[in-house]
């Protein structure tokens, strides 16, 4: 994907609606960025671009959303309001880092060193305006 400016919330999602039709399974998509910058919309994207009906909202306070019945299960990660590594083990990470599940975790910065190797860094940059610059 490389860097892209996108100019509206429906250019975010389109951009992960794509993504999606790229994914196999197994993937973890980290995703970084400042508070509205459009990490959530692109994940609905990922969503509805897996095939998922269910309305694809922030999981800041659940800690996650799990969508099935798509092509491929996606959990839906929020890291921004866990404190520790501890904190990000005790809500079962571990117990989704199995294919076909794919992740898609906000804030993942935060904990950086728990996410293998092979995931998928997304960065998310607020521009003017609805402009986003979303790079991986």
């Amino acid at each position: 994907m490389g860097s892209i400016i996108s100019q509206s919330p429906a250019e975010t999602f389109a951009l992960g609606r794509a993504l999606a039709a790229t994914l196999r399974g197994g993937e973890v998509l980290a995703l970084a960025g400042d508070l509205g910058a459009g990490k959530t919309h692109f994940v609905k994207g990922v969503a509805a671009g897996l095939g998922h009906q269910s309305e694809v909202t922030s999981p800041t306070f659940t800690l996650i959303h799990e969508y099935t019945g798509g092509r491929l299960p996606l959990c839906h990660f929020d890291f921004y309001r866990l404190e520790t590594e501890d904190d990000v083990l005790r809500i079962g990470l571990d117990d989704y880092l199995v294919p076909p599940t794919v992740l898609a975790i906000e804030w993942a910065d935060k904990f950086h060193g728990l996410l293998p190797a092979a995931t998928h860094w997304i960065h998310f940059q607020v521009g003017e305006g609805d402009t986003r610059q979303i790079t991986t």
